[in-house]
């Protein structure tokens, strides 16, 4: 029988959680911003937790490595799945329309 590896523990330290806390606090209150400068307001839930763990990070907390994207995993490219659906248009169909119209 294989032995399993035995959890470490907390994946996030006390001060990652801290620094979320009050990036949350911030967003509540309307006053966290997404980067220095004019940068607009963070509304989104999940923006502001990113934005926790980054400072965490930063500031050295026990914080989890980014993900990165796998290795040979397809990438699909959103100018053409947006052109199947009907969003999104290409220049060449564009081009076309403007011929189409001219006439």
């Amino acid at each position: 029988m294989a032995a399993r590896k035995k959890s470490s523990g907390r994946k996030y330290g006390k001060a990652a959680g801290k620094s979320v806390k009050r990036a949350m606090h911030k967003r509540k209150a309307g006053t966290l911003k997404s980067g220095a400068g004019r940068h607009p307001k963070v509304k989104s839930r999940e923006q502001a937790i990113a934005i926790g763990l980054s400072e965490a990070r930063e500031s050295g907390a026990k914080v989890p490595r980014k993900r990165s994207a796998k290795k040979g995993a397809k990438k699909s490219s959103t100018r053409k799945s947006a052109a199947k659906k009907g969003g999104r248009k290409t220049a060449s169909k564009k081009r076309a329309r403007k011929r189409t119209a001219k006439k």
